[in-house]
C-alpha cells in the first residue's frame, strides 16, 4: 500500500516528475533530532484557507533554503537532505484559528560565517510573498554557538563603555535635538550647549538629519563638537553627541566617521536603513577607531510592528548584537512609541543579557547563549518625561540611556533646566534605590520630594504631570502563547 501524505492522499516519489508537496520533498520532519549547532527560527504562519498547516510549515522550510515548487534533479548532484531545513513542530496558536507556531531548524552549512545579510537573504529572503500563506512572521530565533562566534558583536559593550565615560551606577540621559530638522548649524550647536551643560551625558542627531541644504553634515559636526567641549570643560565630566554618519553611499559614511574622530568625538550613529552590510562595515570601522557606536532603528516599525506579518524586533536586536552595535533603540513602555512592558524586557533581555532563556512572558521561543558576545546598551526615547524617571527605571533597568527629546528642550524654563530636570530626576530614583526604597511604589514621593529642592524638576512635573501616551489597550499578542522548545 502507498504511504499517506499529510491530506491523506497517496504520497508522491520524491523523484517523480511534476509538483510535489513540500512536505514530501523532505522540509517536515516531526522527528528530527535538533543538533547544537542548528539555526532554529520559530515563524508564526498563516495559511490561506484549504491549505494544511503542516504543507505550509514545510513550504516555508523549502522556499528559505533549498527547495523550489517541482522537483529539480540538480538534488541528486548533492546530499540534498543536509541542506534541506526541516520543519519539526507545528501547533496552533490558542484563541487564534488558523494561526500557527512552526519550528524550523537550519543547518549551519546554509550560512556565510559573519554575515547578517546572508543570513537575512536566506530567512526572509524569499518566503514572505509566498502565495500560500496569508501572513508569516518570524518571532524568534536562536542563533548557536557555532555561529556567534563568526561574528564580532558589540565594538565595546556596556562595561567598557561604562569605563570610557567614567559614569557607573545610574542609567546614561540624553536628548535628541529638537527640532531635528530646520536649524541652522550655529544653533544646533546651542542646543547640545545648553543640554549637556544641564546635566546630560549625551546629546545626538537624529535619524533623518544627515546633510541636508539647510545644515551641511561638516558644519554640523564643528559646531556641535565645540559645544561638547565646552560643556565637558565647565562641568568636569565626559560628554559626547551622536554625530550620524548616514550617507548615501558607504564612501560618504567614512568619510562622516573620520571627520568625527579627528575633530574629538567619542560616539557616531547610523540608521538602520543604511543596511546590514554597511551596519557591519561601520561597526568594523568603530572597533578599529575606539568609537562608540550607536543605531537607531530608523524603519524598523514597517515590519516589526504588525502582530501577524514581518519580523519581530527582538530579531532584529538579535541581528544586531551579533554584527555590534553599542547602542540599539528597543522601546521605553511608558513612551509614545508602541511596546508593552513584557514585550519591550524581552528586548531589552536580548541586548543586555549573557544568556536568555526562553521565556513565553517576553516573548522568547528558545534558550539563546551569547559566547562572550558583549552586551548592546538599549536606548528609550520617544515622548518620556522626568515625572516618568520611576517608570522607566524598574521596567527598563539602569544599563539604559534615557533620551529626554521633547523632554529637555521643551522644559518651560529653557533646555538647561530641561536636562538639570532629568539629571536630579534619575540621581534621586538611585540614591531611593541604594537606600532600600521601592522607587517604583514610591517614585511620585520621590520625585516630589526632589523637586521642593530643585526648581527646575519642579516645573517639569507641573507642566507634564498628566501627559500619557495610552491611546489603546495594551496588544500582547507579540508574546508566545503556549511554550515551545527545541
Amino acid at each position: 500500500m502507498a504511504e499517506s501524505s499529510t491530506d491523506g492522499k497517496p504520497k508522491k516519489d520524491r523523484w517523480a516528475s511534476g509538483v510535489t508537496p513540500y512536505a514530501e520533498m523532505g522540509y517536515w520532519d516531526p522527528d528530527y533530532d535538533v543538533k547544537d549547532t542548528d539555526i532554529l527560527c520559530a515563524f508564526r504562519i498563516t495559511p490561506q484557507e484549504g491549505v494544511d498547516a503542516i504543507e505550509a510549515a514545510a513550504a516555508v522550510a523549502g522556499e528559505s533554503s533549498t527547495a523550489t515548487w517541482t522537483v529539480v534533479w540538480t538534488d541528486r548532484l548533492t546530499p540534498h537532505e543536509h541542506y534541506q531545513a526541516k520543519a519539526y513542530k507545528v501547533d496552533e496558536v490558542p484563541g487564534t484559528p488558523g494561526q500557527y507556531i512552526a519550528l524550523i531548524a537550519y543547518d549551519i552549512d546554509l550560512f556565510e560565517e559573519g554575515s547578517i545579510a546572508n543570513l537575512t537573504s536566506s530567512i526572509i529572503g524569499n518566503v514572505f510573498g509566498f502565495k500560500a500563506l496569508k501572513a508569516l512572521r518570524l518571532e524568534d530565533m536562536r542563533i548557536p554557538t557555532a555561529y556567534v562566534k563568526t561574528f564580532p558583536g558589540p565594538p565595546h559593550g556596556i562595561v567598557m563603555e561604562r569605563e570610557y565615560l567614567d559614569k557607573f551606577g545610574r542609567p546614561l540621559i540624553g536628548a535628541t535635538t529638537k527640532p531635528k530638522l530646520g536649524l541652522s548649524a550655529k544653533n544646533y550647536g546651542r542646543v547640545v550647549y545648553e543640554a549637556l551643560r544641564g546635566g546630560l551625558d549625551f546629546t545626538k542627531d537624529d535619524e533623518n538629519i544627515n546633510s541636508q541644504p539647510f545644515m551641511r553634515w561638516r558644519d554640523r559636526y564643528l559646531h556641535s563638537m565645540e559645544a561638547v567641549n565646552r560643556a565637558s570643560a565647565m562641568t568636569g565630566e565626559v560628554k559626547g553627541h551622536y554625530m550620524n554618519v548616514t550617507g548615501a553611499t558607504m564612501e560618504d559614511m567614512y568619510e562622516r566617521a573620520e571627520f568625527a574622530k579627528e575633530i574629538g568625538s567619542i560616539i557616531i550613529m547610523m540608521d538602520l536603513t543604511v543596511g546590514y552590510t554597511a551596519m557591519s562595515s561601520m561597526s568594523k570601522w568603530c572597533r578599529a577607531n575606539g568609537m562608540i557606536l550607536h543605531l537607531h532603528r530608523a524603519g524598523h516599525g514597517t515590519y516589526t510592528r504588525q502582530k501577524f506579518h514581518g519580523v519581530s524586533f527582538r530579531v532584529i536586536a538579535k541581528w544586531c548584537r551579533l554584527l555590534g552595535v553599542d547602542h540599539i533603540h528597543a522601546g521605553t513602555v511608558v513612551g509614545k512609541l508602541e511596546g508593552d512592558p513584557a514585550m519591550i524586557r524581552g528586548y531589552y533581555d536580548v541586548c543586555r543579557q549573557r544568556y536568555n532563556k526562553a521565556n513565553p512572558e517576553t516573548g522568547l521561543y528558545f534558550d539563546q547563549d551569547w559566547a562572550s558576545l558583549p552586551g548592546v546598551m538599549p536606548v528609550a526615547s520617544g515622548g518620556i518625561h522626568a515625572g516618568q524617571m520611576y517608570q522607566l527605571l524598574h521596567y527598563l533597568g539602569e544599563d539604559v540611556v534615557l533620551q529626554f527629546g521633547g523632554g529637555t528642550i521643551g522644559h518651560p524654563m529653557g533646555i538647561a533646566a530641561g536636562a538639570t530636570a532629568n539629571r536630579v530626576a534619575v540621581e534621586a530614583m538611585i540614591q531611593a534605590r541604594n537606600e532600600g526604597v521601592d522607587y517604583f511604589s514610591e517614585g511620585p514621593d520621590i520625585l516630589t520630594k526632589a523637586a521642593k529642592g530643585c526648581p527646575e524638576l519642579n516645573a517639569a512635573l507641573e507642566v507634564w504631570k498628566d501627559i500619557t501616551f495610552e491611546f489603546t489597550s495594551t496588544d500582547t499578542a507579540d508574546v508566545v502563547e503556549t511554550p515551545t522548545s527545541s
